[in-house]
């Protein structure tokens, strides 16, 4: 199905939601001073049913705060991890108790849901625990259901993850290993605020000023618009620039491309994926009914910055992944 004038209610549902956009961001600046980016990338994350890594320079940049207030302004439950060294597989998914019955005493066991049975999921620090913990979230994500004890257990939708990482603590981490890192369709840099932004955020953190917040969008809305996006057409010069861009970030002889001296291992698939789907929900979220190749552009950042792995050499030169995307776009 496609976006045209004979079908009249997703032409209608694209005005309706480049419409609940607008009020989305008014509603969450109540509460959340700049970061505009973050937010774009977030959104699209979240219409577009990925999820999304935010690493964040230092703690205290209102990472659980925003990710709240989205929660809050999009009518969805949120539920917060703290992940530690000593946090266990069943404390994201659940457990089975023992119960006794009152009457017959017979004893039975019940599943007792875990912080993952929410629509929006804050993971605050996710290296910090260890592998087999991080894989019972990253299961959560790609198959939206968890098996506790041979049962498996369907998560509600939507379902969105938001990980965080503290890059400045290192010690005591274990880093997300790459073929986990895929699963996030955006890695998102927060930075600190400007100098006059952190002047609001002084003025409004420090008085009694409390924000009422707007619920915008139902669940069902929200779904709804999820649908909608893999509906959007595509023209074929898109998907192909998108194609080329994830191509051109492989170490592949026949690519003709002058970055293969700095990466060690490029973009998989899941990458064009995203950057596609991404392309889509930026158009309709501006209320357009295709996407264009800016659009591409406008995710090549947040798609690729988590997938390209600078080698030796990149890193004795001092090439980060940042200067290779730059450099593959003007290639």
């Amino acid at each position: 199905m496609e976006l045209n004038s004979t079908n009249s209610n997703d032409i209608e549902l694209v005005g309706k939601l480049n419409s609940s956009v607008k009020k989305i961001k008014s509603e969450i600046g109540k509460v959340i001073i700049g970061q505009d980016k973050i937010i774009d990338d977030l959104l699209v994350s979240i219409f577009a049913g990925g999820h999304c890594l935010l690493v964040g320079g230092v703690p205290g940049l209102a990472k659980t705060l925003l990710i709240k207030t989205l929660a809050d302004v999009l009518d969805l439950k949120f539920s917060r991890i703290q992940f530690t060294p000593d946090l266990m597989p069943g404390d994201i998914t659940g457990t089975e108790i023992i119960e006794e019955d009152q009457v017959t005493k017979k004893r039975s066991f019940r599943f007792i849901e875990g912080p993952v049975f929410a629509n929006i999921i804050l993971a605050d620090e996710i290296n910090r625990t260890p592998p087999k913990t991080q894989s019972a979230l990253l299961e959560a994500m790609q198959e939206h259901k968890v098996t506790a004890m041979g049962k498996t257990y369907q998560l509600d939708e939507p379902f969105f993850v938001l990980a965080t990482q503290n890059p400045i603590e290192q010690e005591g981490t274990y880093p997300l290993p790459e073929a986990q890192l895929d699963r996030f369709m955006f890695n998102v840099w927060l930075d600190y605020p400007s100098y006059q932004e952190e002047i609001e955020i002084i003025k409004s953190t420090t008085s009694d000023y409390v924000p009422e917040l707007e619920k915008i969008i139902s669940r069902d809305e929200l779904i709804a618009f999820q649908k909608l996006v893999r509906r959007v057409p595509i023209a074929d010069n898109v998907i192909e620039y998108a194609v080329k861009k994830v191509k051109l970030s492989r170490t592949e002889k026949d690519n003709g491309s002058q970055l293969n001296d700095w990466i060690s291992w490029g973009a998989g698939p899941r990458a064009s994926q995203y950057l596609v789907i991404a392309a889509k929900t930026r158009a309709i979220m501006e209320g357009r009914y295709t996407p264009s190749i800016d659009d591409i552009k406008s995710s090549l950042v947040p798609v690729l910055r988590h997938r390209i792995i600078p080698n030796f050499n990149a890193e004795a030169e001092g090439i980060t992944s940042l200067d290779i995307i730059s450099k593959l776009i003007e290639e």
